[in-house]
């Protein structure tokens, strides 16, 4: 049964104290083999020093985790098996990609033989056997990212941790990254924790997410399930989501905020045209007006501007709403 395959990473009750202050509080979470967990966060949430503790840089304040069963008491043992690719990774200039991974192949107890017989199949694997024999140098930002994934998978891990593997690539780069490491997840049965803060990219390729806010888990479960959650929580809270042009943003707010029973008109990602319009509730708790109402209130306000509608939820929302929505209330 699946449900009954232990966790690759089990985490329970992470905590990380600077003297009187708390970066990490009780973080728990697991991970099982061949699934992607996008680990989110603002900045100062945690993440930093969750990703550090799990990868030995770090011992916490308490708590104990396992990988593959091996206790946070033996980091030395840990570290044979997880791989991690951190956000600015170096490299060696003057050497070759099949010349690095041979290095850390050897480095992991391999022979010669072996670490070029290694090093060869992981160029294959991350699209780069064709240059395998080229300098370091002459590579593009995306193929650099492709080896330090490679090299973060000599040692034949059961944890990858991938730290903003797509910084700095371009749309097509980001996009194709992120395939392969959903196909390396696959096919290694590897369990990955990718932080990354592409969030509509997280939630196209991550199975489970953990959120953190002020050092503290807000919401975790799979992708669909925290969306749901979240979802369900907006619409009790009278919250319907509609998106217009993003040229067409502001005057669709101004024509929106003039409506009853509207209390706010606010900009789900600039970038996106999503607008959340949250609703005033009458005193028994729900909208003044019959939802029915409202949802035809705001439609026919954006028709007679001749702005078009791409989108329209009731209470509905995305992994990046969802993500602003919890991360601001764990801050308030």
């Amino acid at each position: 049964m699946p449900g009954s395959v232990p966790p690759v990473l089990l985490a329970e009750g992470l905590r990380k104290s600077y003297g009187s202050r708390e970066a990490l509080r009780g973080l728990s979470f697991s991970l099982r083999a061949g699934r992607i967990l996008g680990f989110l966060g603002p900045n100062g949430a945690g993440k930093t020093t969750a990703i550090r503790i799990l990868t030995t840089i770090l011992e916490p304040s308490a708590g104990s985790f396992l990988i593959d069963g091996i206790s946070s008491d033996y980091p030395e043992r840990i570290r044979r098996q997880i791989g991690v690719l951190p956000e600015s990774l170096g490299f060696p200039r003057q050497i070759s990609g099949i010349e690095y991974l041979n290095f850390f192949g050897q480095l992991y107890g391999r022979t010669a033989t072996e670490a070029r017989e290694t090093g060869r199949a992981l160029l294959e694997g991350v699209g780069l056997q064709q240059r395998g024999n080229s300098l370091i140098k002459t590579y593009s930002r995306g193929m650099r990212q492709r080896l330090g994934i490679a090299r973060a998978l000599v040692n034949d891990p059961v944890v990858v941790f991938l730290d903003e593997p797509t910084l700095g690539l371009d749309p097509r780069g980001q996009q194709e990254l992120l395939a392969m490491v959903q196909r390396i997840a696959r096919e290694r049965d590897v369990g990955v924790i990718l932080c990354s803060h592409l969030l509509a990219e997280v939630e196209g390729v991550c199975d489970d997410v953990v959120i953190l806010s002020a050092g503290q888990v807000v919401a975790q479960g799979t992708v669909a399930d925290v969306i749901g959650q979240t979802q369900r929580r907006a619409a009790r809270r009278n919250v319907i989501r509609v998106q217009v042009p993003v040229p067409a943003m502001a005057e669709s707010r101004q024509l929106l905020e003039a409506l009853q029973p509207v209390s706010a008109v606010i900009p789900a990602g600039e970038s996106t045209g999503w607008l959340r319009v949250e609703l005033a509730d009458s005193p028994d708790g729900n909208v003044a007006e019959g939802m029915p109402k409202v949802k035809n209130k705001i439609l026919e306000a954006l028709i007679r501007a001749d702005i078009p509608i791409q989108g329209f939820e009731v209470g509905g929302g995305r992994l990046q709403e969802v993500f602003l929505q919890l991360t601001e209330e764990g801050n308030e």
